[in-house]
């Protein structure tokens, strides 16, 4: 089933009214890139930065490969933002397919490189997610001891992840709060959330942690759609829903990449919209490497660029 022509008529509807409302005050984002492999990735990724950078982001993330695999890519892309910027890089680190000693090597890394706030990872098991997680014995056992090595060689943030649809692994909400905590008891001040598609996932996500006593900061993670099958299989294997509206949206776009753009673009901002009603001011986007949408979303919440953080 395609999707309507009044569903299309809703979706432009909602971006007409997102760009008449008055700039949102006081908003504060930041930005999630993932290390390049080849020179024209790298390209692609310092393009991004480049023109993020003057909407003045209070950090961007460089993700980290399972089992460490882009711990050199990783590594130098954060040392070229604290080099060539002014931006904050925070580093990704997971407990994957390492052991404590390898880990503390990358933790003393970053320090020296300048990098002062670590986005602190379980991550996923090397044979993909869906498997089952097994730690190595000379390793870190979870999130939450990945967290307490950090602070014992540094006084770095810690940034965490959760999950307002429950971790994959967890038995249920309870356990996966109960592991939320356990991050927060051992030094993190900052949980991003998973991305969701729905505002009520992460309004009833932060109620259900408030009661449960978690009071730091908990940030929407809210991911552009414009590939939305690749998307798809993206939260399948994350455990997070796509509802089906959203697949009869996208329904006959395949081949009709702007259309796809507008409509992930109308659809991103009137998720931060309905977020910021409730009074939410921050957001976390994951950028793919792409600028584009982000930066149109961003442009569209009244952010305006604050001159370049990019040193040339």
């Amino acid at each position: 089933m395609t999707a309507t022509v009044s569903q299309l008529r809703e979706t432009e509807t909602a971006l007409k009214s997102a760009v008449m409302r008055e700039p949102l005050g006081n908003l504060a984002v930041s930005f999630e890139f993932f290390p390049p492999k080849t020179e024209t990735m790298e390209q692609t990724l310092w393009k991004s930065i480049e023109r993020l950078a003057p909407l003045a982001p209070s950090f961007v993330s460089v993700t980290y490969g399972a089992g460490g695999s882009t711990r050199e890519r990783t590594h130098n892309t954060v040392r070229r933002i604290v080099e060539e910027t002014t931006l904050a890089p925070a580093a990704h680190l997971t407990c994957v397919a390492a052991s404590r000693e390898e880990i503390d090597e990358v933790i003393r890394d970053y320090g020296e490189a300048g990098i002062k706030h670590i986005v602190a990872l379980r991550g996923d098991p090397p044979d993909g997610i869906g498997e089952k997680f097994s730690p190595r014995p000379d390793g870190y056992q979870s999130s939450a001891e990945l967290i307490t090595g950090i602070k014992k060689l540094g006084d770095f943030e810690v940034s965490v992840a959760c999950y307002p649809e429950v971790h994959p692994d967890a038995s249920g909400p309870d356990e996966d709060l109960d592991m939320l905590k356990r991050k927060i008891d051992a030094g993190a001040t900052r949980a991003i959330t998973q991305f969701f598609f729905e505002p009520e996932m992460y309004l009833d996500f932060v109620e259900r942690a408030r009661a449960a006593g978690i009071t730091i900061p908990i940030v929407p993670g809210i991911m552009p759609v414009s590939n939305f099958k690749g998307a798809a299989r993206m939260a399948l294997r994350a455990g997070a829903s796509v509802p089906q509206w959203m697949y009869d949206l996208f329904d006959g776009l395949d081949e009709d990449a702007e259309t796809r753009k507008l409509v992930a673009s109308s659809l991103a901002v009137e998720l931060c919209l309905r977020l910021n009603e409730q009074g939410v001011e921050q957001f976390h986007f994951y950028t793919m490497n792409r600028y584009d949408l982000v930066y149109a979303i961003c442009h569209i919440l009244g952010m305006r660029p604050t001159g370049s953080a990019v040193n040339t």
